[in-house]
């Protein structure tokens, strides 16, 4: 299958899916597509809340294409290109309805940067999470924000700098990235429904409030990601982080 991202409209609950073939790993395109779909359904009035999820059965999200970091030449190509997750967040961040997060699989990278952006997330027993970058000369620096938020800098740190290990769904209930965590898909699709259309049913104004509650002091984060964006996009044309690359050409 191709790459695409869709919306679907189901009681006023607004499915957003995204899908790579390769391990929902994400190219440019894909997260600028993701980030106007977003931003989209936010705008539309049929939709009173936002559910976010991945296709495919295994994994939630495997972070940014490496086959697209491989092909960065220069500064400029860097920022645009770690722009990506940071427009999502910030789009996630800005928009009016409240996201439930649907993570059947595994997060890597960026993965648990959206995963982190969402306002309520429920996963299964399968999605372990991973901060890789350090390990390939970069660093989380562009969802830091966004998973420090949500599981504390002491964990992300944690994380960070043990960049080869996959943590359980249970640390990742622990630590607050997941609310509830399921045996199975079924089970996890089934609880999804049921909270967001439940919430569907609320006070729109109120749910809208509350939004702007849960993303207090978050004002400056178009300024903050693009800057961290701009350490990211540097440090990927490093030798280090070159020849590292090469393993996965």
């Amino acid at each position: 299958m191709e790459a695409y991202v869709r919306l679907n409209i189901e009681n006023k609950v607004g499915y957003i899916e995204f899908y790579h073939p390769n391990r929902n790993s994400m190219p440019s395109d894909i997260l600028e597509l993701l980030a106007q779909t977003i931003k989209s359904a936010g705008e539309n009035k049929a939709i009173n809340v936002i559910v976010l999820k991945s296709g495919g059965d295994r994994t939630f999200c495997a972070g940014a294409s490496f086959n697209e970091i491989i092909t960065i030449e220069d500064e400029e190509a860097g920022f645009k290109f770690f722009s990506g997750f940071a427009n999502v967040i910030n789009a996630m961040r800005k928009c009016p309805k409240l996201i439930i997060g649907r993570v059947q699989g595994k997060s890597v990278g960026g993965g648990l940067g959206l995963a982190a952006a969402t306002d309520y997330c429920l996963a299964t027993q399968y999605a372990a999470i991973k901060l890789s970058e350090l390990s390939i000369g970069i660093g989380p620096f562009v969802i830091e924000p966004a998973v420090s938020r949500r599981i504390g800098k002491t964990a992300m740190a944690q994380m960070t700098i043990d960049a080869e290990t996959f943590f359980s769904s249970e640390f990742a209930k622990e630590k607050g990235l997941f609310s509830e965590v399921f045996n199975t898909t079924e089970e996890l699709d089934a609880s999804v429904k049921n909270l967001a259309e439940k919430l569907a049913g609320y006070n729109p104004e109120a749910l809208k409030e509350m939004k702007n509650v849960i993303w207090e002091g978050t004002n400056h984060w178009d300024d903050l990601l693009s800057e961290r964006a701009k350490i990211s996009g540097k440090l990927v044309l490093s030798k280090f982080t070159k020849k590292t690359l090469k393993r996965f050409r």
